[in-house]
């Protein structure tokens, strides 16, 4: 079983890798600094779960999380955002996200969102 995290920060997409480990030592994680690199792995690897920051170099992780889903709708994306502004919000259901969050968000939350999703 294969995860994405696309986020450009460095030291959060770290921190996710390592409560994703630990939650479910079984799967593959793989991760992108941007939107490019984000796609060419998802061609390559098919991920069933995307961890997706919005604010990313070049084109921005709604943007991404649309043309995902244009080609492979069956891929799960979590949207994990520092800015939890009601319009990111609708604007990440209208983009085709599955679920959204912020970072400062409950872990919990986020773990059993990704748990239901990756039936683990």
């Amino acid at each position: 079983m294969r995860v994405l995290i696309v986020e450009d920060n460095p030291g959060y997409r770290a921190f996710l890798r390592e409560e994703l480990h630990d939650r479910f030592p079984g799967i593959a994680i793989e991760e992108a600094e941007d939107g490019e690199e984000a796609v060419e792995k998802v061609d390559a690897s098919q991920p069933k779960l995307i961890f997706m920051d919005i604010k990313l170099p070049g084109e921005n992780g709604l943007e991404v999380t649309r043309e995902i889903k244009k080609k492979y709708p069956e891929v799960k994306i979590i949207v994990l955002t520092s800015y939890d502004f009601p319009e990111y919000r609708e604007a990440a259901g209208e983009y085709g996200a599955d679920h959204f969050f912020t970072k400062d968000a409950d872990l919990d939350d986020i773990l059993e969102a990704a748990e239901s999703i990756l039936k683990v």
